[in-house]
């Protein structure tokens, strides 16, 4: 298909397209490369430095300022070489071989299809929420930066996520500007003759008419569709009115837009991606839709096509506790796809609503979208390795009678894109130490280059920092004041608060119950003692949105500001409101000491305090997450004893004393303790050792390579193997499938025995097959791990196989007598070569 997307067919037509060198600054600013190299900065600034300083949105910038303003510019012969050189530049870089290439030629991997809910890009296209959106933002960055295949599926929200006000009483106040296409950086997807590339999706009642627009992300893509069409039935136009708002049911057609419609989009562009990589359960309906269409491509049944199209799957979970799993009642799954399941994919209802459910589930459990994605997914894992064993546990229903660590889950730890976080001051440290171009590639040599720099340039680098951060936090302030009520003479007092030469401590989280956002709070004379310590003073940033249905954590925030608003506070603490990336990437930037402390295992991976490291930061974190393998004591500072307490507030209260400890007697006597330079040896050698070792290990460049080589690469194989010859291995597999299902009821051990010989035992057991062969199968003597030692495996041999198949096949091994003989049990379950065991076939047999 021929599709178009010239920035000459914006919604607008009264864009300047005639005057000469336009196009060139449109095509510079429809690239969200500007967002994290900003070489192109000047350019915006020199068309309207004070819009640009507010919006930081070249394309909306474009499109305000006014054409004789464009002529005079681009008629400057020193501008056009320098809008020359830079488009020159942009497409070298997307031209040129990157990692992926120099590594992987001529690899079966072409396209990764990256699904996703929300993308943290940039505050100019407004269609993230937190964490999850800053994940899926980075790794697309990286992918760029890598030159790994990568294109991003997405929604375009009418508004997006809320903006944040408070108000006088303190209260938070939800406001949804809208965001108008024509403005943002995107381009609509036009066919060759004009026409928009709309979808159409056929559910129950009336049809769903979708529009597609394209993000240009460096050397890669975004793809987003929205529902706002005139065309639509009203309601149906507000399905991608807001981020993470609305009903079950609301939530629910996004969903089905984001995963057939997405998947659907491919399909319209000629895109054929070998891997698809859903970005959290919210996407798991693309797993139908591609087995739709491989069905549709080879006439093969859904359990071939199934079988063929999951091993290119890959799935990242986030969640960190059961209910966070998006759930819809199973009226819902059938009333919107139950015609789908079985006019489109040839199943019943029945076996839909088994996708998204345990084994032996009830008629009234809902239809969870992780285990839909699990269920049509060859590799999942979570994002930290704590993350990873929590998701095994909380996923373990899916695998029944399966021990725990052989849930097969593994886990990639998150990252940053760095070069969207660090600041100018911090990408000029690091581009002296390590070069350039240190993140294009592998960055192993970074830590050595990094730790050649002195103690004087590094404290040098962070006393700039600060200054500059005293001097936006003063003026955010003093908007934020005037914006909610506050008198011209309060808002005032704002430009002289906060000192640059005072320790400046920020937490900046979404405020939820279990990040526990007022740990800090739990004494609240002793918080002030240390805040207004005359000879070693702290400041406190505090930053963050609670959802506006989540009243507990709007109250968290009002007890936050009720206490900064004391007098004797004022001076000292203040909160900063509307945290989105604008304002992140300057407390990142900023700060001294980054705090995370959240309820143990709930944060999942934690992002926020990744960012602080390229720009000098110290964590202070509670051991979840990424900061429970990150954390030593030389880098930087850990709260709690690395067990699980659950909601227990004495646990709460020790912790917070733990954390006043932590603050008094290491982390502010040693940012004060100076050498005749004025410089904090101590705390500089802690920040060099953070930068060093943690920056480049919690980069998305690591992220990126790693998913490529663990995952993206084997499932492109994987992919490629069963789906050719019409999908000729996928239809053996779920024949084999079938088949297993069939016999493996009545599957069992007729007896076992074992005998020793000094220091073995032998083992021999008659295992009745049920017409299975010993192809089929694994059997295995299971010992748990006892006194440090490993979980002891051990294959048993078939050494008769009877004429007749249904009859007992004999089994014999031996092992070490190195545990008594009431700690071996004798396991069965399925094996081939070709299958993840227990992923695609999770049957097991225990002899006790």
């Amino acid at each position: 298909m021929s599709i178009n997307t010239r920035s000459s067919d914006s919604l607008y037509s009264a864009l300047p397209t005639e005057v000469d060198g336009f196009n060139d600054l449109a095509e510079l600013a429809l690239d969200l490369r500007w967002s994290w190299n900003h070489a192109t900065d000047d350019i915006w600034k020199q068309l309207n430095p004070e819009l640009w300083a507010l919006t930081h949105n070249p394309w909306g910038l474009l499109q305000t300022v006014s054409r004789d303003k464009i002529q005079k510019v681009t008629a400057d012969p020193a501008f056009r070489k320098r809008i020359d050189a830079l488009l020159q530049q942009k497409r070298q870089a997307a031209e040129s071989p990157a990692w992926f290439q120099q590594s992987y030629p001529g690899s079966a991997l072409n396209t990764v299809a990256y699904f996703s809910m929300e993308f943290m890009l940039s505050d100019a296209l407004p269609i993230y929420s937190g964490g999850l959106g800053n994940v899926a933002g980075d790794q697309l960055k990286a992918a760029s930066d890598l030159g790994v295949p990568v294109i991003g599926v997405g929604l375009l929200y009418q508004q997006g996520y809320f903006r944040q006000l408070i108000d006088m009483e303190g209260n938070q106040q939800a406001v949804y500007p809208y965001n108008d296409p024509g403005q943002l950086p995107i381009s609509p997807l036009r066919h060759a003759n004009g026409e928009w590339l709309r979808l159409k999706l056929n559910l129950p009642g009336h049809p769903i008419w979708l529009r597609a627009w394209k993000v240009q992300v460096g050397r890669t893509k975004l793809y987003l569709l929205d529902s706002n069409d005139t065309a639509n039935y009203p309601p149906f136009r507000a399905i991608t009115s807001e981020l993470y708002g609305g009903s079950a049911e609301m939530r629910l057609m996004q969903e089905l837009v984001l995963g057939i419609g997405g998947w659907r989009l491919l399909s319209a562009l000629g895109i054929e991606p070998e891997v698809c990589h859903l970005n959290e359960g919210h996407a798991a309906f693309a797993i139908l839709e591609r087995a739709r269409e491989f069905m549709e491509k080879t006439g093969q049944p859904f359990a071939t096509a199934l079988a063929a199209t999951r091993v290119g799957n890959v799935f990242t979970t986030h969640t960190a506790v059961e209910a966070g799993f998006d759930r819809f009642s199973a009226d819902l799954i059938k009333h919107w796809l139950g015609e789908y399941a079985t006019t489109e994919l040839g199943i019943s209802t029945a076996e839909l609503l088994a996708l998204g459910r345990q084994p032996q589930a009830e008629l009234a459990d809902d239809f969870n979208m992780a285990y839909l994605a699990i269920h049509g997914s060859g590799a999942v894992n979570g994002v930290s390795a704590l993350h990873g064993k929590v998701s095994r546990q909380l996923l373990a229903p899916l695998f029944p009678r399966w021990p725990i660590d052989e849930v097969p889950i593994g886990h990639v730890t998150n990252g940053v894109h760095t070069p969207s976080w660090d600041s100018a001051a911090a990408d000029d440290l690091w581009t002296k130490a390590c070069g350039k171009e240190r993140w294009l590639g592998t960055t192993e040599t970074l830590c050595k280059s990094i730790r050649d720099v002195s103690d004087e340039d590094l404290w040098h680098f962070r006393t700039d920092a600060s200054h500059k951060f005293v001097e936006y936090v003063r003026e955010h302030l003093s908007q934020q004041l005037v914006a909610s009520g506050t008198s011209p003479r309060t808002a005032a007092e704002a430009q002289h608060l906060f000192d640059p030469n005072v320790l400046t401590l920020g937490f900046a989280r979404r405020f939820a119950t279990y990040k526990r956002p007022n740990l800090l709070l739990h004494n609240p004379a002793r918080l002030q003692r240390l805040l207004t310590n005359p000879e070693r003073p702290v400041q406190l940033i505090i930053a963050g949105k609670a959802h506006p249905a989540d009243e507990d954590g709007q109250a968290l925030i009002k007890q936050w500001i009720e206490y900064i608003r004391q007098p004797q506070i004022r001076q000292h603490a203040i909160f900063l409101s509307d945290y989105d990336m604008f304002l992140a990437e300057h407390l990142v930037a900023g700060v001294d000491v980054w705090l995370n402390t959240p309820q143990r295992p709930w944060e999942a991976s934690g992002t926020s305090g990744m960012k602080v490291l390229v720009n000098g930061g110290i964590n202070l974190s509670e051991l979840d997450g990424w900061w429970a393998e990150a954390y030593s004591p030389d880098i930087g500072w850990a709260l709690g004893d690395g067990k699980e307490h659950g909601n227990d507030p004495a646990w709460d209260a020790i912790e917070a004393e733990a954390l006043y400890d932590l603050l008094e007697q290491q982390v502010i006597p040693e940012f004060y303790d100076r050498d005749d330079k004025g410089t904090p040896v101590a705390w500089t050698r802690r920040m060099r050792e953070s930068m060093a070792r943690l920056t480049p290990q919690f980069s998305t460049n690591r992220v990126v390579r790693e998913y490529t080589e663990q995952r993206y690469l084997p499932a492109a194989e994987a992919f490629r193997l069963r789906s050719q010859d019409n999908g000729k291995l996928a239809g053996q597999i779920a024949d084999w499938q079938q088949t297993l299902s069939h016999c493996w009821q009545g599957l069992f051990v007729d007896g076992m025995t074992v005998k020793q010989e000094g220091d073995q035992y032998l083992f021999s057991a008659n295992v009745l097959l049920n017409g299975l062969a010993p192809k089929d199968v694994k059997v295995e003597l299971y010992a748990n791990a006892v006194d440090g030692s490993s979980t002891l495996r051990q294959s048993m041999d078939c050494v008769h196989i009877p004429d007749d198949p249904m009859r007992a096949h004999l089994y014999r091994s031996v092992v070490p007598a190195s545990q008594p003989l009431t700690e071996y049990t004798l396991r069965v379950f399925p094996f081939s070569d070709d299958v993840s065991i227990p992923l695609e076939v999770n049957h097991i047999y225990w002899e006790h």
